[in-house]
């Protein structure tokens, strides 16, 4: 019960880290989930359990890089395959070789083979860490994709190393020509046992379509499963697990490629689920280390035998010379300054350097203590801190762009539009079946007027066109509130209706409203919470076009339209002409809605729930569009927020609808 505790606990605090990074966007969401993870280690009865640096790496970094290896663009890899392998490889033994001997003059109370274990594990970068950096810092696609190569290959060389080193400090001794041979074996023979298992499972899946088994279930646990059985095969073989499965990864991603067009709907649920798993995961890894951290730290903090300020300057000095050294090696092989900085830099160590660290053994072949394990494993945590630090707030200064020109950034907002908007069309496609074709083809086109409007819009300044369409919408909201008020006015609607009708243009006004987001989660939490309760009290909760309430609500909504367009009209500018077109597009749907109402009762009630829930998939489809093209660095904040401001926008119109439902059916 205890572990089960611990597990939600750790899935709510990476809820808050998203939550807490959705309002201080400037903080890293990693550095969010290690301070959680620390605050959570003091927390009174949640159950602390030892890091198992083995289970960890099966749980955690396999299903990681497999998915880094699926993910990473392979024509990109093949064609920096030099530079990875001279960072996975040479700069891995460069840093054991010089970083090593380093430590031991430094600290001559960690002997060298255990400074050279100590280099070894500081040497990989951090896969998981180093795709953080990507929401952080517009690094050049060519040093991200550098990045991402070096992280899925230097693992493996890094454990190699640091597993040598602790063999030779334990037993004292040690023999190079072995040492070679071995990592040869164990490298090479991860990669083949890769390819070769990752070719076994797709064939298995491909006979299994062949009899007939076209399961999505099925094929998902498969896929599920994937990485965990390949790392386990592999270790168990005595090679690399980790290159298994990147070599998987590379493997299932050509499958991809050539079942793309016959299997859309495993697609589309393996990424829902991987996203979900991948977001778990990500999370978990941080906030872990976090909760490991404070044992670390207060076990030599509050040892007299150690100077705290001394130590803290081997942190300081070590992550420097990793730096330095990084830096060095990337110059001198491309003689470029900015870039050599930005990779040396980016060089983030993370939660595998310190499960590494607790794998070292207590004791020695003798059985005495092996020298100095607690300032070994202090130094690996602050060396993961200080260098995700730096990353998080250097890259971002050295990686803004100067101003862009209007044009350029009216352009980029423009081609992300369309994508976002193909992104909702597409989900829609995905939907339709014989029960909604009807509702899926209104809404195609739909999206097919809205992708004519954005491919012929004219360039315009994004942070202008932002801030014009804000006020023109708005103002228009603003037209129909007026309508509204008139009408209570003249007594022609019930305050109570008049409430609901201004309560629902609210909701939309805060979905518009970027800088009030936590107000309008408490307004549609609560606003859902009481159409909750009226759907249990009343039977009756279905919209019924021929309810009397209907029709006054329908001529209310009708002349408020009306007005919201004639608002829109006197807006018009030259300059504001296509935006203007566009706004009107969306009031001319809903007044078009509205006088077609001539269906059955019921027909009407499961239209109207085919429709909303086709349309909520599909706003669902262009959020995620918005939020990869801002991981991938794609598009800037700025822009992701305007793409985003139109997608509440009729996200809020789906709200005003089921207001109106509720209503009816409530009185």
């Amino acid at each position: 019960m205890e572990i089960l505790l611990m597990v939600l606990v750790l899935l709510i605090l990476i809820g808050i880290s998203n939550v807490v990074n959705h309002f201080l966007p400037v903080v890293p969401v990693p550095i969010i989930q290690i301070a959680l993870g620390v605050v959570a280690a003091f927390l009174p009865g949640l159950h602390h359990i030892p890091l198992n640096p083995e289970l960890f790496l099966l749980l955690f970094i396999a299903p990681l890089l497999f998915n880094d290896g699926k993910m990473t663009p392979r024509d990109e890899l093949w064609q920096l395959r030099s530079s990875i392998l001279l960072l996975a490889l040479g700069l891995v033994f460069a840093t054991v070789l010089i970083a090593g001997p380093f430590i031991h003059w430094m600290i001559p109370a960690i002997p060298l083979s255990a400074a050279f274990a100590l280099a070894a594990i500081l040497s990989p970068t951090d896969a998981v860490a180093v795709s953080s950096l990507s929401g952080r810092a517009k690094l050049p696609g060519k040093i991200m994709h550098l990045l991402e190569g070096e992280a899925l290959m230097n693992d493996a060389s890094g454990l190699v190393a640091f597993n040598f080193a602790i063999a030779a400090t334990v037993t004292g001794h040690f023999s190079l020509p072995k040492a070679i041979g071995s990592f040869l074996v164990i490298a090479i023979g991860g990669v083949i046992a890769g390819v070769v298992l990752g070719f076994l499972i797709i064939g298995m899946r491909m006979q299994l379509r062949r009899m007939g088994m076209e399961d999505v279930t099925l094929h998902m646990l498969i896929i599920i499963l994937t990485p965990f059985v390949i790392y386990w095969v592999a270790e168990e073989m005595h090679v690399s697990g980790i290159l298994a499965v990147v070599a998987a990864g590379v493997t299932h991603a050509i499958e991809r490629d050539r079942m793309r067009s016959g299997s859309a709907r495993l697609r589309v649920v393996s990424d829902s689920t991987w996203s979900v798993i991948l977001f778990c995961l990500n999370g978990l890894v941080f906030i872990l280390l976090g909760l490991e951290i404070p044992g670390v730290i207060l076990e030599v903090w509050k040892d007299p035998a150690y100077n705290n300020g001394q130590v803290i300057g081997y942190i300081l000095l070590i992550t420097a010379v990793l730096i330095l050294l990084r830096f060095v090696w990337v110059w001198a092989a491309n003689r470029h300054f900015k870039s050599a900085l930005l990779t040396a830099l980016s060089g983030v160590r993370g939660a595998l350097t310190l499960s590494a660290a607790f794998s070292i053994p207590l004791t020695l072949a003798d059985n005495s203590p092996f020298p100095e394990r607690s300032l070994i494993l202090f130094i690996c945590s602050g060396v993961i801190l200080l260098t995700l630090v730096i990353a998080s707030v250097l890259l971002p200064i050295l990686t803004r762009e100067a101003k862009a020109d209007p044009e350029e950034l009216a352009e980029t907002e423009r081609s992300a539009r369309i994508r976002v908007l193909e992104a909702g069309l597409c989900a829609v496609r995905e939907e339709m079946n014989d029960d909604n074709r009807r509702e899926g083809l209104e809404l195609i086109r739909a999206y097919n007027h809205r992708l004519q409007m954005a491919r012929f819009h004219n360039k315009d300044e994004s942070g202008k066109a932002w801030k014009q369409a804000l006020d023109i919408r708005i103002g228009a909201l603003q037209a129909e509130r007026k309508t509204a008020e008139r009408w209570l006015q003249e007594g022609r609607i019930s305050p109570k209706l008049a409430d609901r009708f201004q309560s629902s243009l609210s909701r939309i006004e805060m979905l518009l409203t970027t800088s009030r987001k936590f107000k309008k989660l408490l307004v549609l939490g609560w606003g859902g919470l009481q159409r909750a309760i009226r759907r249990a009290r009343h039977k009756e909760a279905a919209f019924d076009p021929s309810h009397p309430k209907w029709k006054l609500y329908k001529a209310l909504k009708l002349e408020a339209v009306r007005a919201a367009i004639a608002q829109v009209k006197s807006m018009e500018t030259d300059q504001n002409r296509e935006m203007i077109r566009s706004i009107l597009a969306d009031y001319r749907g809903m007044e078009l809605q509205l006088l077609d109402d001539k269906v059955p009762a019921e027909t009407g009630r499961e239209t109207d729930a085919r429709r909303r829930e086709l349309e909520l998939k599909a706003i669902q489809a262009e959020r995620n569009e918005i939020q990869n093209m801002f991981e991938q660095g794609e598009i800037s904040r700025t822009i992701a927020n305007n793409l985003r401001m139109d997608v509440n926008y009729h996200e809020g119109h789906l709200y005003e609808a089921e207001s109106v439902h509720d209503e009816d059916a409530g009185d």
